[in-house]
């Protein structure tokens, strides 16, 4: 992988899961990426390829899964309050625990900070237990993914979409070219 921009001073690294599993999932994931980099205060530094993976504790179609490293200057819940506005603005609705989503923001990871309030857990409690946050974590930030915790999901069906190369990448979702490591190609 190429080198990655450094985070300047004042912003801070978080990591981000994406889900959907309602509508054109694969596009709905680009469109969240996109507004992401353009919320004031949140810069996509880079994301991982689509996977696929069934719902958890849960009936529906396929989930539709990637992660982002954000650099940010947002306090932990002004983030937390930014991603949730996504989902809105994305149709997310919860009638009821684990429904299915045209949306789902998580923030796994803020810098190193832990947090444990009435409304923001980080690390995001159940992160690793879930493959479907794990594997594409680790291809962007393996580093924050322990071997043991990589292996103790393996049984967990998670399988790579050719829906989107990853953000950033020739021919991959079309990102501002600051976040290119090379311009993409036409085809």
């Amino acid at each position: 992988m190429p080198p990655q921009p450094a985070t300047p001073a004042g912003e801070v690294t978080a990591h981000v899961g994406l889900g959907a599993n309602l509508g054109d999932a694969a596009r709905t994931l680009q469109q969240a990426l996109v507004a992401l980099d353009q919320t004031p205060g949140i810069r996509v530094v880079r994301a991982s390829g689509f996977y696929g993976s069934a719902p958890q504790d849960a009936t529906g179609p396929d989930y539709v899964n990637a992660v982002a490293e954000l650099a940010t200057t947002l306090a932990p819940h002004a983030l937390l309050h930014a991603l949730q506005a996504l989902e809105t603005a994305h149709g997310r609705q919860r009638p009821y625990r684990n429904a299915p989503r045209t949306l789902d923001l998580d923030l796994l990871l803020y810098g190193d900070l832990r947090i444990d309030t009435p409304t923001l857990t980080v690390p995001h409690p159940r992160m690793h237990q879930r493959a479907f946050v794990l594997r594409p974590l680790a291809d962007i930030a393996p580093e924050r993914v322990p071997a043991d915790r990589l292996a103790s999901v393996q049984s967990q069906t998670v399988y790579p979409l050719a829906a989107a190369a990853p953000w950033g990448s020739p021919g991959g979702i079309e990102a501002p070219d600051r976040l290119c490591p090379r311009p993409l190609q036409a085809s």
